[in-house]
């Protein structure tokens, strides 16, 4: 019984950011859960690696080359996957990025318009484009992967930690405005995870060794870690979740 709960059998999932790193193993999690999926990410070769990979695996994944950052790739996403499968029931607003690195207000005019442009807008538009989708089908599920750093500022990535205290705002703003429409919104706020995201940083040693110092359980988390918390709220499991901030961080945020 509560193992079926974690089933995504005939659901149709957007997964955004599916190239690589969490996005990727969510991608992957998702087709061992049975769901439809479409690929989305700004590199169609990691695209059609993750989307091969899942085919011989037994699953169906769908990669379409995607700016979260740009309404009009944001369109053509969202009307391929429903010619294709016939509707949407999940978008996963994973894709993310972080160009500035330095104290806030040293970012340029430019970084600043970027970081928002994918971290938030993105999500914003997807979901505006989506939900008409989803409630055509009687309900949907809309996960966002903001951060800790959305509740908490980290040194240097100030800008980033903006961004997705935004996110996790608009999570909750959604969850709000749709909930009477059976669509449920919720978030995921990793701490340090072990992708080539954060490569720059994990591998510097004194870096890490201060990173660890405030992380209970010693360590980052890894790809897949996050990916089973977004796999719980996408599923029948999280039925009474919206607005929920579900934090993978090691204990980092007590």
């Amino acid at each position: 019984m509560y193992a079926d709960k974690f089933k995504l059998e005939e659901k149709v999932a957007i997964i955004t950011g599916a190239g690589r790193g969490i996005g990727e193993a969510t991608a992957t999690a998702f087709a061992e859960a049975g769901a439809k999926l479409v690929l989305a990410g700004r590199k169609l070769d990691a695209l059609e690696e993750v989307a091969h990979r899942i085919y011989k695996a037994g699953g169906d994944a769908t990669p379409i080359s995607t700016h979260v950052g740009k309404t009009p790739d944001c369109d053509d996403l969202v009307s391929r996957a429903v010619a294709r499968y016939g509707g949407i029931d999940i978008l996963v607003n994973n894709a993310g990025t972080s160009p500035h690195f330095g104290a806030a207000l040293d970012c340029s005019e430019e970084a600043w318009e970027k970081t928002f442009m994918v971290n938030v807008k993105g999500p914003f538009y997807l979901s505006k484009l989506c939900v008409p989708h989803m409630e055509k089908r009687g309900g949907g599920i809309i996960v966002n992967n903001a951060s800790y750093g959305g509740v908490k500022p980290l040194p240097a990535i100030g800008i980033y930690c903006i961004t997705k205290a935004a996110l996790i705002m608009l999570t909750k703003v959604l969850a709000l405005e749709l909930a009477g429409s059976g669509v449920r919104v919720n978030a995921v706020a990793p701490g340090m995870v072990k992708t080539r995201f954060s490569e720059a940083i994990w591998r510097d040693e004194l870096r890490m060794a201060e990173i660890k110092s405030h992380v209970p359980l010693g360590r980052l988390a890894e790809p897949e870690e996050v990916a089973s918390a977004i796999l719980y709220l996408a599923s029948d499991a999280s039925s009474f979740n919206t607005g929920s901030v579900l934090f993978v961080d090691g204990g980092g945020s007590v």
